[in-house]
């Protein structure tokens, strides 16, 4: 059986833009809590540290000073085979959201060989549809009536859920595979993207609705690292025989 420990390394936490620095050092403490020691900042400007470090407490205060800080959000998933986008908006453009418990159940047989991320938006505006993009699973914590909970309730909530899955459910489930990380994903939706442009199947003015269609298609699928290289060397491939074969055709009809 996978020990916990190793399960609880793979995953972080990701705090996009946070506005105050007392949520992050909370976040930090319900980590700290839950064994989860990787959190992650996307913010342009290091916020105070004394004001972090306040909430965080002296126990998990090494949570505040070991954190990543990336200034976009993409750099800050890359290493991510999975990300779970918690948010409590509703919309016609977002993916179906579940509760923590569900979406834990599904990702739990995967922490032992994939890296996951939670990912939790500003406290006054949540995660974006061009966040999401990025996730494979959207969270929403069920609730009474007012749905927007605090930051640090919010993490505490998804923390609290994976540490209990992990150590308290004793379940010996087969390994997955290793699945492409957001770095992975986010190449090949490139290539994909420039191989249906080439064919017409997209134009410049209906090409985002596709794309996001087709990611929120492969996202379900949940491609493997080699799956999604496999993918995007067909995409390569295509474009270099399209390239190829129109310097031919027009060598053809040069005139001698």
């Amino acid at each position: 059986m996978i020990d916990s420990n190793t399960m609880l390394a793979n995953l972080s936490v990701v705090l996009k833009r946070p506005k105050y620095a007392e949520n992050i050092g909370a976040a930090a403490r319900m980590c700290f809590n839950m064994g989860i020691s990787g959190l992650i900042l996307v913010r342009e400007e290091k916020p105070n540290h004394e004001d972090m470090a306040k909430m965080a407490t002296h126990k998990a205060v090494h949570l505040i000073d070991n954190m990543e800080r990336y200034d976009r959000l993409e750099d800050a998933l890359a290493p991510f085979s999975i990300v779970v986008g918690t948010t409590a908006r509703l919309g016609r453009k977002r993916t179906v959201e579940r509760p923590p418990r569900d979406i834990i159940e599904d990702i739990l047989p995967l922490l032992a060989h994939n890296k996951i991320a939670f990912l939790f938006g500003p406290e006054d505006r949540g995660l974006t549809n061009d966040d999401l993009k990025y996730c494979q699973y959207t969270s929403c914590i069920p609730t009474a009536a007012f749905a927007s909970l605090n930051l640090a309730q919010a993490v505490a909530i998804h923390c609290y859920e994976l540490y209990y899955a992990i150590v308290e459910q004793s379940r010996e489930e087969p390994a997955e595979p290793e699945y492409a990380s957001t770095f992975q994903l986010e190449g090949m939706y490139r290539h994909v993207q420039e191989a249906l442009l080439k064919i017409d199947f997209l134009d410049e003015k209906s090409q985002h609705y596709w794309m996001r269609n087709i990611r929120q298609f492969l996202g379900r699928v949940r491609l493997s690292s080699k799956e999604a290289n496999i993918i995007r060397g067909i995409c390569r491939q295509f474009l270099w025989y399209q390239t190829t074969k129109k310097i031919k055709s027009t060598r053809e009809f040069d005139p001698p």
